[in-house]
């Protein structure tokens, strides 16, 4: 494949179009030594390529790229590759920009001196763990690469970048998220013990409260069909249960201004039970 430069940003970036025409940034060791407007760059000179139409911020991630140095942009790119294949799905492109200016800055900041905590580390540990991992692996290549020892709370303020660009939230709307299942989880376990460590019962609990909180953060609308039947039973059958689910939908009516459908405390109840049915074995 063979671009044709539009702008040189510096000497390992280019702003090109490809033969379609579709705007591109483009990553190369001294691609843009030496070259101008029009200038052809052959595949082989190319080491990373961005598309820009899948992107909500062009500017600012051209200004980004511009300003940074390529090993960090390097460095992020990498991360994403990793969380890429590890999560075997596409990421939003924005992670490009937010995850490669967050790595820059704790670098520099590691640099400086200054090193801060997450507060949320537990729980993205805990919902996140893949994740998390992807975190894991960025703090040793980062410290492969630059000889910066990032703090182990580092992971989880990377991984957040990365679940960023599977759920299309903003940072702000993750932290929400990951705080409101945190909180859904604490008043589960008021009420029942839930066992410690990797078990099917707490992984397919964890899995739903992300769905839910996923949901109710992002003011997705939910439909379904409504099963009186099930709801009757429900209610009569699992009446302990069931208020636990009420409870948590009033404490998030309150606290975060949303509410779960019936079909989803619904099957929240369903799966309270199953937790207790299969630990009581």
């Amino acid at each position: 494949m063979k671009v044709r430069i539009e702008k040189v940003i510096n000497n390992n970036i280019i702003q090109a179009r490809d033969n379609n025409g579709v705007e591109l940034v483009v990553m190369g060791r001294g691609i843009g030594f030496g070259k101008g407007s029009g200038s052809e760059i052959d595949s082989a000179a190319i080491e990373k390529t961005f598309r820009l139409d899948n992107m909500d911020d062009k500017e600012q991630f051209k200004e980004l790229l511009a300003s940074l140095p390529l090993e960090h942009i390097r460095l992020a790119n990498d991360v994403i590759s990793y969380a890429k294949e590890s999560l075997k799905i596409n990421l939003n492109q924005n992670v490009y920009l937010t995850l490669t200016d967050h790595i820059s800055f704790v670098i520099d900041r590691y640099q400086a001196g200054m090193n801060f905590g997450n507060i949320l580390a537990e729980e993205v540990r805990l919902f996140y763990p893949v994740e998390y991992s992807v975190g894991r692996y960025a703090l040793e290549l980062i410290e492969e690469r630059t000889g910066s020892r990032l703090v182990e709370d580092e992971a989880a303020s990377i991984a957040l970048h990365i679940i960023n660009g599977e759920t299309n939230l903003v940072m702000g709307k993750s932290f929400q998220m990951i705080k409101m299942m945190r909180e859904m989880m604490e008043i589960i376990e008021q009420h029942i013990t839930i066992l410690e460590g990797r078990n099917y019962p707490k992984d397919r609990l964890i899995c739903d409260l992300k769905q839910l909180a996923n949901r109710l953060v992002s003011e997705e609308p939910m439909s379904g069909h409504k099963d009186e039947a099930l709801y009757r039973f429900v209610e009569e059958n699992y009446r302990e249960e069931y208020q636990i689910i009420n409870g948590i939908n009033e404490y998030i009516e309150t606290t975060y201004q949303c509410s779960m459908t019936e079909e989803e405390k619904i099957y929240l109840t369903l799966n309270i039970k199953r937790m207790e049915d299969l630990y009581a074995g």
